[in-house]
């Protein structure tokens, strides 16, 4: 569990974790997967989120389930970039997070995500918090600890041997 010092630090910086809905590359869940392709192409990402018709976040997609799509136990075929939707490829077992932020649930998820998706509670997409957000954050906090609080360190008792 974080100390509540840790934890307020660390939220500091919360205003700027959020990378708004409208700042983040996303497809439709309806899109063929050429047009994921190219959106993924043109913005150098891995994955980016995917939506439904009513804004709410249903997944990712990501070049490597693109690729894998195109491959058959045969050969490649690309045909089905045109013949799937990003939706029959898509990865939907997700953790997304809320607001207010539960700060160690971040810390945990980001360990394996470069993002993490944010909803509302209808889940629609609000947007993305960025490990590199958070780290800037941890950043922060080992640069300003001391400077918030007296750090002592606490004594381990001595053990009596035999």
């Amino acid at each position: 569990m974080i100390g509540n010092a840790v934890k307020t630090l660390l939220l500091n910086n919360e205003d700027s974790f959020l990378i708004p809905d409208e700042k983040v590359a996303h497809v439709m869940d309806t899109n063929p997967l050429n047009h994921a392709l190219l959106v993924l192409t043109k913005v150098r990402y891995t994955r980016i989120p995917v939506l439904n018709r009513e804004g709410e976040f249903v997944g990712l997609i990501g070049l490597s389930d693109i690729v894998n799509a195109m491959f058959d136990l045969t050969e490649i075929d690309p045909d089905n970039l045109t013949d799937l939707c990003v939706r029959d490829v898509m990865d939907t077992e997700v953790d997304t997070i809320t607001q207010p932020y539960d700060i160690e649930y971040i810390l945990h998820l980001s360990v394996d995500s470069p993002f993490i998706p944010v909803v509302d509670s209808d889940n629609h997409f609000a947007g993305i918090v960025t490990r590199k957000e958070i780290l800037k954050s941890v950043n922060h906090l080992v640069h300003t600890l001391e400077n918030e609080y007296t750090l002592t360190e606490k004594k381990q008792p001595e053990r009596k041997i035999g």
